[in-house]
């Protein structure tokens, strides 16, 4: 089987994705997936559906990211059973895909780990909280158990558990070190602490009101999140988003990367030591934030991408205030890009820190910043450019070091870049309307967002129900994916180096939790 004789049917998205959906039973599921990896695919994501009440059926579903096309593959399991073939030999992430399964729906790769994932003892383990006869508001006991990490043994090896709860403000998770001295020999995470059944809230909505909750998966990616669930949606009622309102939506997206990148370069000198960097990069992060709040109203931009466009029409003098403060964030940004490659003892802390080699990087499923900065030029707004970037396509920024340094330079050029797109979209900015009414779907409709964000590409798979609910939704954050590469950034490190690497990745536990 390749991808090309795949019987499928194919649809265009609002952001410019074609989109392949293919049903399949267990033998084409494994196939497919062989003949996904060997065409260059990433398995993006995976989830689950409780189908019993429509035809008798648990559906698991694969969304394949290529080159130009989005490949969802379903495979309905026969009628009373719950096992499906795991895809975990082909792609590493897949394991902690099914894991989260099993515990949401008590469905079973045929192969991998059983250990759970999700769970925590918040529920028992006899139910399946995303199944449809299971009742939300239902309480249940707790049911705690220590958690079978996987040991290393040998002499003088020892073991530093660290977590889930941190110092400061950072959110819960466990990360537990086996080491020689101060040697690193694996690192083995446990999430899902921030688990927050946001797939179960989301049946509980009707799908124009969806987006709310989708903004607020993950705090630093709200926008990101906001427009893919929206894209979702208006690839369902064949909505063309007006074109003020797509730039809009895109500066906001650039504006968010921006932050993102500003409060992260200052974190990452901080913990090198350079504390004049975080003062600097903090400075800059809250000019911009309060021109975030002068024009659009908030300081983090929740709710302002909604169904049809958005929410806010800035007026013109906050915009042209706006773009007159880009420009001198970007002077700024170039000053210290400079300090930070000249600063020695900056770069001997950053530069062979934490690599991740590109072979590793592909072999792993690396994403987003992660992947350039390994040297993977994979960015959806030049490879699937929508609009604006359609008109407007960003360069994308890669080096193919791998390490912290690697990262600080991606994220310098990005920020860079992201203020050119800004400063170009303020400059010529179309007039218009910001939004428009979507019509009714029926159920049983599936429309998927796919959005490049800060970290990554962020998903949103959505289905209809009846009456204008929402049946299902999933949604997935690029750190699924990049937490296996932060595994393997710290091998052989010493453990002393590990916020460091680990800052120069930051991956969310709140998205990758749901």
């Amino acid at each position: 089987m390749s991808m090309d004789t795949l019987e499928h049917v194919a649809f265009r998205l609002p952001s410019n994705v074609t989109v392949s959906r293919v049903a399949l039973d267990a033998e084409g599921w494994r196939r497919a997936a062989d003949s996904m990896q060997q065409a260059g695919a990433g398995l993006l994501t995976l989830w689950g559906s409780d189908d019993r009440d429509r035809d008798g059926h648990f559906r698991i579903h694969a969304a394949y990211l290529a080159r130009q096309r989005l490949w969802v593959i379903d495979h309905a399991m026969p009628t009373g059973t719950t096992v499906y073939p795991s895809l975990a030999t082909l792609f590493p992430v897949a394991d902690r895909l099914q894991r989260a399964v099993r515990d949401l729906l008590g469905m079973h790769a045929d192969g991998g780990d059983g250990r759970p994932w999700l769970r925590h003892g918040g529920w028992p383990e006899s139910v399946f909280p995303l199944r449809r006869d299971v009742d939300p508001a239902q309480a249940h006991a707790i049911e705690s158990s220590a958690y079978p990490f996987v040991r290393v043994s040998g002499d003088g090896v020892h073991e530093i558990p660290v977590g889930p709860v941190h110092a400061g403000t950072i959110e819960p998770g466990h990360f537990r070190f086996s080491l020689v001295g101060e040697k690193v020999l694996r690192l083995e995470p446990r999430l899902g602490y921030t688990h927050k059944g946001v797939a179960k809230r989301f049946e509980s909505m009707r799908l124009h009101d969806g987006h709310r909750l989708a903004a607020r998966v993950c705090g630093d990616s709200t926008v990101a999140f906001g427009w893919a669930y929206c894209s979702a949606l208006e690839s369902m009622t064949a909505t063309v988003v007006p074109p003020r309102a797509v730039t809009l939506r895109a500066l906001a997206l650039e504006l968010e990367r921006v932050a993102n990148h500003l409060g992260d370069l200052g974190a990452l000198g901080n913990d090198a030591g350079l504390a004049f960097g975080l003062t600097q990069f903090s400075a800059l992060k809250e000019r911009l934030l309060r021109r975030h709040a002068e024009a659009f109203g908030q300081r983090y931009l929740f709710d302002l991408v909604i169904p049809g466009g958005v929410s806010v029409d800035p007026q013109a003098l906050a915009l042209d205030a706006l773009a007159a403060e880009l420009a001198s964030i970007e002077r700024d940004v170039r000053e210290l890009r400079t300090l930070y490659t000249d600063h020695a003892g900056l770069q001997d802390r950053l530069q062979g820190t934490g690599c991740v080699g590109q072979a590793q990087a592909r072999a792993l499923g690396a994403l987003g910043l992660v992947a350039r900065a390994c040297g993977l030029e994979h960015d959806l707004r030049a490879d699937m450019p929508w609009p604006p970037y359609d008109q407007l396509t960003p360069i994308v920024a890669a080096c193919a070091d791998g390490d912290v340094a690697a990262r600080v330079k991606v994220r310098f050029a990005e920020a860079l870049e992201s203020l050119r797109l800004c400063r170009q979209w303020l400059g010529d900015m179309p007039t218009g309307e910001v939004c428009i009414e979507l019509s009714e779907t029926g159920p049983g409709q599936l429309g998927i967002g796919l959005i490049e964000g800060w970290r990554g590409p962020v998903m949103v798979a959505l289905e209809s129900g009846i009456n204008g609910g929402i049946r299902r939704c999933h949604v997935h954050d690029p750190s699924w994916q990049n937490w296996l590469l932060l595994e393997w950034a710290v091998l052989n490190n010493i453990v002393a180096d590990f916020p460091l690497i680990n800052k120069s990745f930051n991956l969310s536990y709140s998205g990758h939790d749901g």
